[in-house]
């Protein structure tokens, strides 16, 4: 009954898309969200705020689903996306380690849950009993408001004294898997820079979310365009915020991302289950963490990222070396979702600062 509540609560609100890892106190709601929303199920809650962020900036409604134990992982993205960006982010926290606890693990980080988001001036509303199911309403609406994370706290004692809803059917899983592959790296002929101008010159309406640090300063340097999403921090949230804007328009949607911050990530197979059909993403391989001098990656001499993309999920991969394949590769028809690996010499350009501030790069592509 109270699931439902929320539900319907969910719904008045214009809520379109529930983003979720779920928590076994809430699992009776996930199953009933999954049911009547558009349910993405993640790996790793950090990217849940990268894909409903992407999901704010084409102005649609989302919500993020876990356990408050989340809040710990996600804290940096928490700040460093809808914090500073200005993008409001309503998040469903089942708070674990507060009422009747019994997983010892579950404690120490979650009964510090109120000094830490005070601490970091991020707003948050317990809802203790199911008399305090409205406040949520209240939380949904402030982080519209207000663009900022907004945490409802939820109090297992919420759900307390219904009867287990039932449970839906598994669909089969039988299914085959076959992959037959065989990658080879030459030598490249770019740098980063390189490929990032080849690609800006064949754009023309994509919405494109650039790597952090050097690989959004190159984009901006070789082209500057208000669909292009600089990030400004985040490791790892490219293709997760590029999920989330695919999955909010029907614009082509292309991310810019690395070997280092895809080797960090969970978004790879979220995207094959999601199966965008607007997205490209392009790794831009050099094999090291370039924007922090160029120390080695696993990518270097060990993972292959179209293999790694291929086992994820992903049909429709390639591995370029040079400008020319790079092109052909862009100009090739396939479907989506695409992953194009671009393996390319270490090295950064003098690209200058971005001259945007967050509020303005933010305004500027949800116009775009």
């Amino acid at each position: 009954m109270y699931e439902e509540q929320v539900a319907e609560l969910l719904h008045n609100e214009g809520i379109e898309f529930v983003v979720s890892l779920p928590c076994d106190r809430t699992k009776d709601l996930c199953m009933i969200l999954e049911d009547e929303f558009r349910y993405v199920t993640i790996s790793r809650e950090e990217d849940g705020v990268g894909i409903c962020s992407g999901i704010s900036l084409m102005n649609s409604r989302s919500v993020l689903q876990m356990q408050s134990s989340g809040l710990g992982n996600s804290l940096n993205a928490l700040m460093t996306l809808p914090a500073l960006y200005g993008l409001p982010l309503p998040i469903l926290a089942s708070w674990r380690g507060y009422f009747q606890e019994k997983i010892a693990a579950q404690i120490p980080f979650n009964e510090k849950i109120p000094e830490l988001l005070t601490l970091y001036n991020i707003a948050f509303t317990p809802v203790l009993t199911p008399a305090d199911i409205p406040k949520i309403q209240e939380v949904i609406t402030d982080a519209f408001i207000n663009h900022r994370p907004h945490v409802a706290l939820i109090s297992p004692q919420v759900w307390e004294g219904q009867a287990p809803a039932k449970r839906c059917e598994f669909k089969s899983r039988e299914r085959e898997t076959s992959l037959t592959y065989s990658g080879k790296f030459r030598k490249p002929e770019m740098k980063r820079a390189d490929a990032i101008r080849v690609i800006a010159s064949l754009l023309n309406d994509e919405y494109v979310i650039s790597n952090i640090g050097v690989p959004s300063k190159e984009l901006h340097a070789a082209r500057d365009r208000d669909r292009n999403f600089y990030m400004l921090g985040s490791y790892t949230q490219a293709s997760p915020i590029g999920l989330g804007v695919a999955l909010a328009t029907k614009d082509k949607v292309v991310v810019l991302d690395g070997d280092g911050s895809l080797l960090g990530t969970a978004i790879l197979p979220v995207v094959s289950a999601t199966k965008p059909d607007n997205l490209t993403i392009i790794c831009l391989d050099n094999g090291v963490y370039g924007s922090t001098g160029d120390q080695c990656s696993p990518a270097y001499q060990t993972i292959d990222l179209e293999l790694v993309a291929r086992a994820s999920g992903f049909t429709h991969t390639q591995k370029v070396h040079s400008a020319d394949e790079l092109t052909s590769a862009w100009n090739h028809q396939t479907q989506r979702p695409r992953f194009i690996h671009v393996v390319i010499e270490p090295g950064n350009s003098s690209a200058p600062n971005i001259s945007f501030t967050p509020h303005e790069i933010r305004d500027r592509f949800s116009a775009g």
